[in-house]
């Protein structure tokens, strides 16, 4: 039983330390201060990489204010971990452009919601004609983001908000996503 969670354990850093960049698994020895390379097999890393479900799951709570009230997505934050293209002009740190627009509407939704189900770990939670509100689940630590996407038609835009559930920092990863969605999304 210990010798099996002690695996669990090295295997849970070794993944972290690629994760973060590491060229090659490696465990410093006690008595020694090399480093000493640790073999994987290739299926194993595949499988991982391949996974559809994270390596632990820090989900949380699903939000309870998500959704448009009065033509508006929730607030940001405070915290660093959100974007939306509602949040002020004077707030940087949360200001991101919404999706501009040229097709019908119906075209253009159904375009985002292509885009959303081609990204990995992601599941649509609601739609609607005008609204999709989709998670992204990290692949490491299973953390959980709650993106949505509102079409305004006046303005032939899709305003959009992304917020991690968990934490403080997201090291600029809701920003990136939408950034993503943006440059696969021509409609």
């Amino acid at each position: 039983m210990l010798k099996s969670a002690i695996s669990l354990l090295c295997l849970s850093c070794l993944t972290i330390a690629c994760w973060f960049g590491a060229s090659y698994p490696a465990i410093a020895l006690a008595d020694s201060v090399s480093l000493q390379p640790v073999s994987i097999s290739p299926a194993f890393t595949s499988e991982l990489a391949m996974a559809k479900k994270s390596f632990f799951s820090f989900s949380g709570k699903r939000p309870t204010n998500l959704g448009v009230t009065e033509g508006k997505l929730a607030a940001c934050p405070t915290t660093p971990n959100c974007v939306s293209s509602q949040a002020a002009d004077s707030d940087e740190a949360h200001k991101i452009a919404p999706l501009s627009y040229s097709a019908a509407p119906s075209e253009a939704m159904d375009t985002l919601k292509s885009v959303v189900q081609g990204m990995e770990r992601t599941e649509i939670i609601s739609e609607s004609e005008n609204y999709l509100y989709a998670e992204f689940t990290s692949a490491l630590m299973g953390y959980v983001d709650d993106v949505e996407f509102w079409l305004d038609p006046t303005a032939n835009v899709i305003h959009v908000r992304s917020a991690s559930r968990l934490g403080q920092s997201d090291l600029g990863v809701n920003r990136k996503r939408v950034e993503e969605i943006r440059s696969k999304f021509t409609a």
